[in-house]
């Protein structure tokens, strides 16, 4: 599945609604079988016709597929263990839509797999989610298969997110001359880092299944990664969005909706706020972020929020934040935030306060693997 990451098509998903039909028991007949002409309880009447055997009912994906009438639908159907979910349409070259995190009692999800072998094993290399791409079987079905493990095995794994954080990029070598120099990566590196983490099959979680991760009800594999851009220059569009098409990186691009409300430009970025209007100086020089109250805040957010169509995750302005931001991101419906300070996200992280890996300007692949490690 990692491979089909490269097709760019825009997701199309519908939730199913599964079609069962049943046969009705027959009404009792108005004759009783003593009476003259009467037959006998499962006899054919004189001169009718002997009923037919009764039809199976379609299963759920045929008859989803068979109400979709596209020639590009596929059913996306859920097994294993403890899964009783209705499939799903997805479009054939199309990507994956968020797919569902069940719950056990006792085990811990390990994630969707396309088939049972590889559901058994882990392998990472077979786990699907919203970075890939929609590839059908000949009856126009995906059938995936649910992984689990258990909680000891998922604290012993001892799992680390990086989330990296770009800003500005730059063609030349040298950097840019500018009073924030460190922000401006070497769209050359960028392509060395995008190629290392497609070609050591890099494992690119949404948000929603980091969200799961923190909480303790999702197993990640060992080398996950999310890779973010903060403000949506022009250098991100231009030098680093082709990159990610090339290697089919999903990343997330933090919007200053007061700046930007234009869709994604890729299949593989995510829109998610930098805010709307909150990304200059409050009174006291700092971030509004920190200067505004609550209500002020997540009134800005709805706004941002309103416009890229998602509230899930906010990069905070300049990475300033206290309690009455968090409280405000909150209020405004965002379950989770990014900072700029280091480090990797780990069960049980704050979600309002995650932290970042930042990528400054020289960093080559070998400082780039020792970060991500």
């Amino acid at each position: 599945m990692r491979a089909s990451r490269r097709l760019l098509a825009l997701p199309v998903v519908a939730a199913a609604a599964v079609l069962v039909l049943s046969c009705a028991p027959s009404a009792p007949s108005s004759s009783s079988p003593s009476e003259p002409g009467a037959s006998a309880p499962g006899a054919t009447a004189p001169g009718a016709s002997a009923p037919s055997s009764p039809t199976a009912a379609p299963d759920a994906a045929a008859a989803l597929l068979e109400e979709a009438r596209d020639p590009a639908a596929c059913a996306v159907t859920f097994a294993g263990e403890g899964i009783a979910l209705d499939p799903v349409l997805a479009t054939e070259g199309a990507h994956v839509a968020e797919l569902p995190l069940p719950e056990r009692e006792g085990a811990v999800f390990a994630g969707w797999y396309l088939d049972a072998e590889a559901a058994a094993a882990l392998d990472v290399a077979q786990r699907v989610n919203i970075a890939d791409v929609v590839s059908c079987d000949e009856d126009r079905r995906l059938p995936l298969h649910a992984a689990w493990t258990t909680p000891e095995e998922t604290a012993a794994a001892d799992v680390g997110v990086p989330i990296l954080m770009y800003h500005q990029f730059t063609a030349d070598p040298a950097g840019v001359d500018d009073p924030l120099r460190l922000n401006w990566a070497y769209a050359g590196d960028f392509e060395q880092h995008m190629a290392y983490l497609a070609d050591e099959g890099y494992y690119l979680p949404s948000w929603r299944e980091l969200s799961a991760f923190i909480d303790g009800r999702l197993r990640l594999p060992e080398r996950s990664i999310i890779v973010t851009d903060d403000d949506a220059h022009a250098s991100w569009f231009d030098l680093a969005v082709p990159v990610l098409d090339e290697h089919g990186v999903l990343a997330t691009s933090f919007v200053i909706t007061k700046w930007r409300s234009e869709p994604t430009p890729s299949p593989y970025v995510l829109q998610r706020s930098h805010t709307h209007d909150m990304h200059d100086p409050g009174a006291d020089g700092r971030g509004r972020m920190v200067n505004w109250t609550p209500e002020e805040i997540a009134a800005d957010l709805r706004t941002s929020a309103d416009i890229l169509g998602a509230a899930e995750v906010v990069a905070y302005p300049f990475g300033h934040y206290d309690e009455r931001s968090k409280q405000g991101v909150a209020d405004a419906g965002f379950e989770m935030a990014v900072t700029i300070e280091p480090g990797f996200v780990r069960p049980g992280a704050d979600k309002l306060a995650l932290p970042r890996v930042r990528i400054d300007y020289g960093m080559g692949l070998e400082a780039f693997i020792d970060a991500v490690s």
